[in-house]
């Protein structure tokens, strides 16, 4: 519950300090003495836009602080905790805005900083308005499914489908993706076989090209190589007088002296350590020249592979080394393609099966709802009768009903609904905002309030002037109304009527006074003696006789009493 609310330098408001009850806690004041002004601040507090022009003249800034009492259990402390803020276990929860006007504006929950997002997300758990604003947002069709999920105690059943539906449309974006990925790759599939294709077949091999051009360049210098070749030969053992006989006869020199000279320091084996690695190198050089035979096809082989492996580097990035990772990658490419198939086509089957059980999930939370539309109907009907609309006529209209399985799905299931009322007999049922008047709108939404409350976490509502349109009896209906809603939450209700205000747990009085300079708004708790004062000024005017005071000592005496 709002156990405390301080206000300071907001509009006519210059310092306020009050303490609320639990149960109904009654608002009444004469009219302009600034009753919405402080309901504009609870506002603040829920969210609601600020502006510099709410700031008390004279003041920099302005502040509004609220102290809510709540049960460790709450859903708003959750809230807190996810978001990263101290949710106040065992204490109360404390909010407070500050409004400055260089416009940078300061939430705090707990001590701790916050923005508006997360104010409206904590403050629709801890209170309520229903103020002559709030009607258009009650006759809104759009949220009349989740008042009905609400009254029939379905968020979790909703939450559960909601997961689903979640899951659903991620994976019908995964298969987007994937197929918008396939779209691309099928475009490509063609040019990536023909080329991967190619290049197979032309088996390019690492470093061939060079080995091909050397093979190549001894082909061309063919005559060049076998002269060179062939004189080298000569030289070393074929004439007469090569470098290996003038060797031998070196050697047999040597071994002459030896035999007379051992001092010689060479001996005939170490010419022989040269002469046979010569004598090898003629072998090899004979032989070598056995391998220059002139091929013609060969080099025209060669020159027509060279061409193609030219062609191929062109296209496929310059060198032999990127004809090979091109290669690759193109197996890659069209594995990939195989792969992101198979990925697509387990994605589908997992989509079906998440298909089917939100399908049933939704078919069961529709069926849920229409049992709660029933009850809700029921419920509403017996408000609205015990508030002078005896003949009034409530339904929940579930829109294309007769086309329950074509519906589309949508995060709150297959459903789409509307509250229709027909406020007197013999009137057919039409959609609500097209047939309440004023008086009657009052009474359809506190009725309403009164039976959705049963089923909300809310802890706090405050009803701003509900007696709109209404009196007499009726308002003396609806103050019993406000009573019974006051038994399981707790209720501020604003009101100009002594019929609603009787019934009233705690009374506050809103004045506004006028010096030479300025006008404050004040608001204080009344006594019994005051409260009854109050009740007859509601009833009589500015004028207090005897009469009033015990016409409204019997309406409270009444009030309590029942």
């Amino acid at each position: 519950m709002l156990a405390q609310l301080k206000i300071r330098n907001f509009a006519l408001i210059d310092a306020l300090d009050v303490s609320f009850d639990s149960g109904l806690n009654i608002i009444s004041g004469e009219t302009g003495a600034g009753k919405s002004i402080i309901i504009g601040a609870i506002g603040l507090l829920l969210g609601d836009r600020a502006s510099a022009d709410m700031i008390r003249s004279g003041a920099e800034a302005a502040e509004v602080e609220a102290l809510f009492e709540l049960d460790d259990s709450a859903p708003v402390r959750k809230k807190l905790v996810e978001s990263g803020i101290d949710s106040g276990e065992g204490e109360g929860v404390i909010i407070r805005r500050v409004m400055s006007r260089t416009g940078k504006n300061k939430v705090y929950i707990n001590g701790s900083m916050a923005n508006l997002s997360l104010l409206s997300h904590v403050g629709e758990s801890l209170m309520n308005i229903c103020s002559q604003r709030e009607h258009s947002v009650m006759l809104n069709e759009d949220r009349h499914l989740d008042m009905l999920d609400a009254f029939g105690d379905l968020n979790t059943l909703r939450s559960e489908y909601n997961g689903l539906f979640e899951e659903w449309q991620d994976l019908k974006a995964k298969i987007r993706q994937l197929n918008d990925m396939k779209n691309k790759r099928l475009e490509q599939e063609d040019l990536a076989r023909f080329q991967l294709a190619e290049i197979k077949q032309a088996e390019v091999r690492l470093n061939e090209d060079d080995q091909l051009s050397a093979e190549r360049k001894v082909l061309l210098s063919l005559q060049k190589l076998m002269e060179a070749a062939g004189r080298a030969h000569v030289l070393l053992y074929e004439r007469e007088e090569s470098i290996l006989a003038s060797l031998k006869n070196v050697i047999d020199c040597v071994r002459d002296i030896r035999k007379i000279d051992d001092s010689l320091k060479i001996s005939e084996s170490d010419l022989e350590s040269i002469y046979y690695p010569l004598e090898e190198a003629a072998f090899n050089i004979r032989d070598y020249c056995r391998t220059l035979v002139p091929d013609p096809d060969r080099l025209a082989q060669i020159e027509e592979r060279l061409e193609h492996l030219g062609r191929l580097k062109r296209k496929y990035g310059g060198s032999i080394e990127s004809i090979i990772e091109k290669q690759a990658e193109l197996e890659k490419t069209l594995a990939d393609l195989s792969d992101l198939e198979d990925d697509l086509d387990k994605t589908e089957e997992v989509l079906s099966k998440i298909e089917s059980r939100m399908a049933a999930k939704a078919q069961l939370l529709s069926s849920k709802r229409r049992q709660a539309a029933t009850a809700l109907e029921e419920a509403v009907v017996e408000e609205l009768k015990s508030l002078r609309m005896e003949s009034a006529e409530f339904k929940v209209v579930f829109k294309d009903a007769e086309k329950d399985e074509s519906l589309p799905f949508d995060y709150r299931g297959i459903d789409f609904v509307e509250f229709y009322l027909s406020a007197n007999a013999g009137e057919d049922a039409k959609p609500l905002n097209r047939v309440a008047s004023g008086g009657e709108l009052s009474r359809i939404i506190l009725a309403m309030k009164k039976v959705l409350a049963r089923a909300g976490e809310v802890g706090v509502i405050v009803f701003d002037e509900v007696d709109s349109g209404i009196g007499g009896e009726t308002a003396d209906r609806v103050g019993e109304k406000l009573r019974d809603v006051a038994r399981n939450h707790q209720v501020l209700c604003i009101t100009h009527l002594p019929q609603i205000a009787c019934y009233g747990n705690c009374h506050y009085r809103v004045t506004k006074a006028e010096d030479e300079t300025r006008t404050t708004t004040r608001i204080e708790p009344l006594s019994v003696s005051e409260r009854l004062n109050e009740i007859a000024r509601m009833l009589g005017g500015r004028e207090l006789t005897e009469t009033t005071k015990l016409h409204a000592r019997e309406m409270l005496e009444r009030a309590s009493g029942g």
